[in-house]
């Protein structure tokens, strides 16, 4: 069994029925989030694989020009959170104009824990990649047999 689950998906994928036709803030949700923009979906969001060996799951985060300072790792009870927060701000002087941007974003994942020692996870930030080590919670013995004395 898969232990890691995307959290919060909110019916990605599934028609929903009984769609009220005044309900703006559903026409908004399904408009940016369809197939057919796929500049505005996902577009502030991590990208993440996921893979699994008999002794833990390895989940890496795509987070490309972001210091592991402005990374943050929570576990609150069976969920993990992966959250990054970020200012930019770039300012060109010549002889006769003065251009000044500025630029703060962020973007989080989450998961629900399954199967996962959160006790003894572990995170490395290279290269642009975030990497989580989830060792998998040791498993009970499969049992053996009691002799009758």
């Amino acid at each position: 069994m898969f232990g890691i689950v995307p959290f919060g998906r909110r019916g990605m994928g599934v028609q929903r029925r009984n769609v009220d036709l005044f309900d703006i803030d559903s026409f908004f949700d399904d408009f940016f989030n369809s197939g057919f923009f796929p500049a505005f979906y996902g577009s502030n969001q991590m990208k993440v694989d996921i893979s699994e060996n008999d002794k833990e799951y390895i989940l890496e985060a795509d987070m490309p020009g972001i210091d592991k300072e402005n990374i943050n790792i929570e576990v609150n009870g069976d969920v993990l959170t992966i959250s990054a927060k970020w200012d930019e701000q770039t300012e060109v002087k010549k002889d006769n104009y003065l251009r000044k941007e500025r630029r703060a974003s962020s973007m989080s994942r989450s998961f629900t824990l399954e199967n996962v020692d959160s006790d003894r996870i572990t995170a490395k930030h290279e290269r642009g990649v975030l990497t989580l080590i989830l060792p998998k919670k040791e498993t009970c013995s499969k049992g053996r047999r009691i002799d009758i004395s």
